[in-house]
């Protein structure tokens, strides 16, 4: 079973077989998980929705620093009393390389060779970019127009957690990015980090708890970051992240597509400023990128530290990946010879570029995934050099 419109794209980065397999996931009604194995060219679903609505909108693909394939649904709700719905999870593949593929018919047995989680001490939230710092903290975003920015900070140790002794979801504690008192839309300058649940994971006072249509009970992060005592700093559409370690600092690049602007957080200094936007050079013309640039979506590492930006924009008029040239790793564009330059473009009618990976174990080599192109035929295609 394969319901098409594939998203995010990983490899097994750690583990005996590492940079075997290549993964993606099901953006759709009928989510699931797709194993591409780069020796012998095989490609199974090793994981699907049992029922169609069962899980839905997949979107994120990421490897954890201890082993485990991460995805989740990227859906929610805005509602001040909470969110009902079933969805919004993030979910723990525990044996992606192990699990045995499936066939149809799908029934309800057909995973049960798969150890696939949801990880509830994770708060709901329109799940996409996701990325581990290397102290081990989790980042993620709502993607929401006046969605907002979250760290997840685990109980245990990360380096328990990497020797397997130690469960990194078994508790933690959520955070929502606030710049000032959290008021003022697309903000930039000094942040904090303002915990909405406890230690464990429990919602603090005042924060909203849920329980879904299921029965399940989950702290609510959109709608709790809505309310004045946990209020976080608004972006337009945040999407997709990336960690960046350039002098032994982290940073983490945010899109946000309404804006058409990526965000690079310092997370050491504990700021946010603007890294890319319209305004930002065009290389290949030496003027401002201006309305070239649009609807940024994706973002991507190669092993050089360059940052990429992916648009979600119909493919065969204009869909663009772009090479953000940062030449003294300043975090910003602004310098001379600095700017953006088109490093590849999308001609397949109806869909977009998603999913952008650069091999972490051949610098000349990358993937990327052809979405929803009008032939229904979702593509991934691998990018070489020679």
């Amino acid at each position: 079973p394969n319901s098409g419109s594939w998203d995010m794209i990983t490899l097994n980065e750690t583990g005996p077989e590492k940079g075997r397999y290549l993964f993606t996931v099901f953006e759709t009604d009928q989510s699931g998980v797709q194993r591409h194995d780069l020796i012998t060219g095989e490609t199974d679903t090793i994981w699907y929705s049992p029922t169609l609505e069962g899980h839905i909108s997949f979107d994120p693909s990421f490897w954890t620093p201890w082993g485990t394939l991460i995805a989740g649904e990227e859906s929610w709700c805005t509602n001040a009393a909470g969110c009902t719905s079933i969805y919004g999870r993030l979910f723990e593949f525990t044996n992606a390389v192990d699990a045995p593929p499936i066939f149809d018919p799908v029934g309800p047995n057909s995973n049960d060779g798969a150890n696939f989680v949801h990880q509830n001490v994770i708060p709901r939230t329109s799940h996409e970019g996701i990325q581990f710092d290397r102290d081990g903290n989790m980042y993620f975003i709502d993607e929401l127009n006046g969605g907002n920015i979250y760290k997840y900070t685990s109980a245990a140790s990360f380096a328990s957690v990497k020797n397997g002794t130690a469960d990194y979801f078994a508790a933690g504690q959520t955070f929502v990015l606030r710049v000032g008192n959290g008021n003022v839309a697309n903000a930039t300058g000094a942040y904090t980090w303002v915990p909405i649940t406890n230690a464990t994971g429990a919602a603090l006072p005042g924060a909203i708890t849920i329980t879904d249509t299921n029965g399940v009970t989950s702290v609510d992060a959109r709608n709790t970051t809505n309310l004045a005592a946990f209020k976080g700093t608004d972006y337009q559409r945040p999407e997709d992240m990336q960690i960046q370690t350039v002098g032994g600092v982290d940073y983490l690049y945010v899109t946000t597509t309404t804006t058409n602007e990526t965000y690079r957080l310092n997370l050491k200094k504990n700021t946010i400023s603007v890294f890319a936007d319209r305004l930002t050079i065009n290389l290949a013309t030496g003027a401002a990128v201006g309305t070239s640039l649009a609807n940024v979506d994706n973002l991507a590492i190669d092993q050089d530290g360059n940052i990429y930006i992916v648009e979600d924009f119909a493919g065969g008029e204009g869909d663009d990946i772009w090479v953000a040239k940062d030449l003294n790793g300043d975090g910003d564009l602004a310098d001379p010879s600095e700017g953006l330059a088109r490093w590849a473009s999308n001609g397949t009618l109806g869909s977009e570029f998603t999913g952008l990976y650069f091999d972490p174990f051949n610098k000349r080599r990358a993937w990327v995934n052809i979405q929803h192109p009008d032939s229904n035929n979702d593509r991934t295609i691998e990018i070489t050099i020679p």
